[in-house]
């Protein structure tokens, strides 16, 4: 009778734990563990929405950090031009824009921001559009009017990114390696770097020039290329051509006047200490003699000049032993073999021994002066 109670008991208690260790339901389909691995929708969307460039977005410097932020309202036009992407969201697409953005914000995948500067500054008719700085706002809500919303998450990188990052090493050693190239390969680097350098230069100068002229004549601030010099621009933002409009007031006729003559002092004062033709000569030369010393450099002719210096030093001590006296006069080679004889070795000896009996007594007579002259 006790047998079938205590088993009864072990049923209910296995059954009991079966459950609360989530037992798998057979009418579901997907095992948990795949339920698990599933990744968030939301996740998706905000990954699909931050790629998408229809999507207006900066970067800013949020809490000495940057981050990559957009505004409220155009997120809310962005939804309502591309009701695809909430395709994503499978059964939660029905969803209103501002619940699918506080879900985000919950989700901790948006932050929403603030700017710090939130006095217009002189000669402002209205605050920044795109500010640089910003700061967490306290009420993490969904908002279009005057919101911004930060990316809070990793973006995944890129294949273009993972190749550039492993090809980076490979570069920075083909630059060192650069003075042992062939010789039309440094000329086809040296004459691609000056072309591009100078291409961006001359832009530069067109864009400072055609600003400079309208703005004296015209009043109007037109700069072509705006995003050319912008760090945070993206690639398709960087050779944008047409300008933005000018949302700042239009100078006053005083303004212009004084930037008129601080222009043509500026111009004046170049071209007065401006290089003369022989001046230009010089440093022309010079720096073509410095180009042409890198371009014709080579290991051969770096190890044979290195090799070269004993045999030039042999050949001077060789040329030196040649003088007989201190007349500067080379001696000329006896072509008459010496004889191998008893006599003539003790010539040489006993010739020897004067030698430094003479510098023995020149180097007493030297140090006697010395004791004389202290």
């Amino acid at each position: 009778m006790k047998k079938p109670g205590g088993a009864d008991k072990k049923r209910v208690r296995r059954s009991s734990a079966a459950v609360q260790n989530g037992g798998r339901d057979p009418s579901s389909d997907t095992p948990p563990r795949k339920q698990a691995a599933k990744k968030d929708v939301f996740q998706l969307f905000a990954e699909k929405v931050r790629d998408h460039k229809e999507l207006v977005s900066r970067w800013a410097v949020l809490q000495e950090t940057r981050v990559e932020y957009f505004r409220g309202k155009d997120f809310v036009n962005f939804l309502k031009n591309h009701p695809e992407v909430k395709e994503i969201l499978e059964s939660e697409k029905n969803l209103e824009v501002e619940e699918i953005a506080d879900v985000l914000l919950s989700k901790n995948l948006l932050v929403r921001c603030d700017r710090v500067v939130k006095t217009i500054r002189p000669g402002k008719k209205k605050l920044s559009t795109w500010p640089a700085h910003l700061e967490i706002f306290p009420d993490q809500v969904f908002s279009d009017n005057d919101a911004f919303f930060a990316w809070a998450f990793v973006k995944r990188r890129p294949l273009w990114q993972t190749l550039l990052s492993f090809f980076w090493p490979v570069l920075t050693l083909a630059i060192c390696l650069f003075p042992v190239y062939p010789h039309r390969c440094k000329l086809l680097i040296l004459y691609s770097c000056a072309g591009v350098l100078l291409l961006i230069l001359s832009l530069l100068l067109l864009r400072a020039t055609v600003f400079g002229t309208l703005y004296i004549l015209l009043g109007k601030r037109v700069w072509f290329f705006p995003n050319i010099l912008a760090e945070e621009a993206t690639l398709s933002e960087l050779f944008r051509f047409w300008p933005q409009k000018d949302e700042e007031e239009r100078p006053k006729w005083t303004t212009r006047l004084l930037y008129t003559l601080v222009a043509v002092s500026v111009i004046l004062l170049l071209r007065h200490h401006a290089p003369d033709e022989a001046a230009r000569l010089r440093y022309q030369k010079r720096m073509s003699n410095i180009i042409d010393d890198v371009l014709e450099w080579s290991p051969r002719l770096a190890l044979s000049g290195f090799m070269d210096k004993p045999q030039d030093v042999a050949n001077v001590t060789d040329s030196g032993s040649n003088y007989a006296d201190g007349s500067g006069e080379a001696q000329p080679e006896n072509t008459h073999p010496v004889e191998d004889s008893g006599e003539g070795d003790e010539a040489v000896v006993e010739s020897n021994e004067e030698d430094v009996g003479s510098y023995e007594e020149d180097s007493s007579s030297h140090g006697e002066q010395k004791d004389n002259h202290i």
